[in-house]
């Protein structure tokens, strides 16, 4: 099994990279998970739709590029469906039982994805109705993934 999460730009905060590491240092245990970073593009404070568009749609070739082949891609996006903990464990256990063996997990950047990027999902995650920094996100995402192996295993873990 194999886990890897897109995500647009860097990660700045070295307490954001810490809590990344940790979790991928933990998740060593059952998969192979990597995180690939691409290059955020430059977006004026006062961009018009139009503007933004282009922007998501630079990005999105950027991060279509690094999907891997015959990966299950799930795009976080507001608009995607909300599930519980629970559900998402299962949800990735039906995945890997499907005969994926890798999941791609994308992350846009500060003014979200692509529609490209959205249609190439084969299901589009929603973590909340709030908006996140996408570079929290990355630690909220490796947390769950985590969690879901935890809960796959049977393996105690706090509620």
């Amino acid at each position: 099994m194999k886990i890897t999460i897109i995500g647009v730009g860097k990660i700045k905060e070295a307490y954001f990279r810490d809590a990344v590491a940790e979790y991928s240092k933990r998740l060593s245990k059952y998969c192979k998970f990597q995180i690939i970073e691409v290059a955020d593009e430059e977006c004026p404070e006062n961009a018009s739709a139009a503007e933004e568009e282009q922007i998501k749609d630079r990005e999105g070739e950027k991060i279509l590029k690094k999907i891997p082949n015959g990966a299950y891609v799930i795009a976080l996006a507001i608009d995607g469906k909300k599930v519980d903990s629970v559900d998402f464990s299962k949800e990735m256990q039906r995945i890997f039982l499907s005969g994926k063996n890798v999941i791609c997990f994308v992350i846009g950047g500060s003014i979200g994805l692509s529609k490209n990027v959205l249609s190439a999902a084969d299901m589009k995650l929603s973590f909340s109705d709030m908006t996140f920094p996408h570079q929290l996100m990355r630690v909220i995402l490796s947390e769950q993934i985590y969690r879901a192996f935890r809960i796959m295993n049977h393996e105690p873990y706090h509620k």
